[in-house]
């Protein structure tokens, strides 16, 4: 029979219990204290992640989004897209991006960037994307970070500095070639209307056929030298912008006086109705008042073209956007301009009319005049839904 453990015995077996809970607790406070800092590390990280501007989205090999930040809400909207498949979150599309950059990025382990279109709510915008392969401890690619940055600002600045760039090259060539021609048309003009004068001292000396084909190619001559002379004087305006002095004026006053030059063209469109919603206290802005009225003549004329066959509606709008910025519009209910034209309609001769309605270079003047003020032209148009041009002026301090 084995004998019962001594008094010793007993007490060492009780202080080694209670090393060894005080080691269990110690143990216990280390690992609460490691998850309040991984914690406390996460919530930074989140919070770096959530500062971050660009949408955030981490992926798996298959395309399932783990986690998103912030900014994808702000962009995206929607509910948590945690487990959904990222070509259905980013484009609403069931294939995959050909190509993908983060099937790229997972493929050859390095990083891809891409730029994308994407339409949200009915806006299209451009992102440039990067996908980044994200490594396990042995180094292999196990996930892929997207970062979509949205570059839809720069990309119209881009355009605009590359619209700019282009007519100014074409100012210099409209310039040279209305002088080359301005010489010729002179002379044929000149001598088409003394051929008119003179034709009454030779009328009876000429047959009746031959003095009327001549009367009629005279006329012919000396109209259509004075439409060219038009597009030379058109031409030669495009190429001289305006450099006289911006003073403040009140837009409405010269929307007002604008829109008296029209009304006789308004009687002879009895099914077109024109409308003017004017901002009351609109501020001032710096301008000169014979340019800005061409402007609007001019898009008021086209406006009126766009309505000549439908009839229709003629809105023309002053209003205040955000804390800087005027804006004057003209808006129509005609059959609108597809999206091929848009990217050309301020570009000199190019016109969606008729041949014979207009020259191609009154939106390339409105263009030239709002640059010459400071201003940018903005144009929205869709195919059997009217178009509208706004010009965005910057405020009087």
């Amino acid at each position: 029979m084995k004998a019962p453990p001594s008094l010793e015995d007993l007490i060492g077996i009780e202080y080694s219990k209670l090393g060894f809970f005080r080691e269990a607790q110690e143990k216990i406070a280390q690992l609460h204290a490691s998850t309040r800092e991984l914690e406390r590390r996460r919530q930074q990280i989140q919070a770096i992640l959530d500062g971050i501007t660009d949408v955030m989205a981490v992926i798996t090999p298959e395309g399932r989004i783990t986690s998103v930040n912030r900014a994808f809400y702000d962009v995206f909207g929607g509910s948590s897209p945690v487990g959904r498949i990222c070509h259905n979150v980013f484009r609403g599309a069931e294939a995959p991006c050909t190509p993908c950059p983060a099937h790229i990025a997972l493929q050859s382990n390095r990083l891809c960037r891409q730029e994308h279109m994407v339409t949200i709510a009915g806006v299209t915008r451009h992102f440039e994307i990067t996908a980044s392969p994200l490594r396990d401890p042995q180094g292999r690619p196990c996930h892929i970070l997207l970062l979509k940055r949205d570059v839809t600002v720069e990309r119209q600045y881009q355009a605009q500095l590359n619209h700019a760039e282009k007519m100014s090259t074409v100012g210099l060539l409209a310039a040279g070639v209305a002088h080359e021609i301005n010489n010729p048309l002179t002379a044929i003009l000149g001598f088409a209307q003394a051929i008119r004068k003179r034709l009454p001292d030779v009328r009876d000396r000429l047959p009746d056929d031959f003095r009327a084909s001549l009367e009629e190619y005279t006329e012919i001559i000396v109209e259509e030298c004075g439409r060219c002379r038009e597009i030379v004087q058109g031409l030669l305006s495009f190429s001289r912008p305006y450099s006289g002095t911006l003073s403040a004026l009140n837009l409405n006053q010269c929307v007002g006086e604008t829109l008296k030059l029209v009304r006789h063209r308004l009687k002879e469109m009895p099914n077109v109705r024109l409308e003017q919603e004017l901002a009351e206290d609109l501020p001032a802005i710096r301008g000169a008042p014979s340019e800005l009225k061409q402007l609007l003549l001019n898009l008021l004329l086209n406006a009126l073209d766009a309505l000549h066959d439908s009839g229709g509606t003629v809105l023309v709008r002053t209003y205040v956007r955000g804390d800087q910025m005027v804006c004057l519009e003209v808006r129509d209910t005609g059959c609108g301009i597809d999206p091929e034209s848009l990217d050309k309609i301020f570009a000199p001769f190019y016109s969606t009319k008729p041949v014979g309605r207009g020259t191609g270079m009154g939106l390339s003047m409105c263009y030239s005049i709002a640059e010459a003020h400071q201003a940018s032209m903005e144009v929205e148009s869709e195919p059997g839904q009217g178009s509208a041009f706004r010009v965005v002026f910057r405020k009087m301090p």
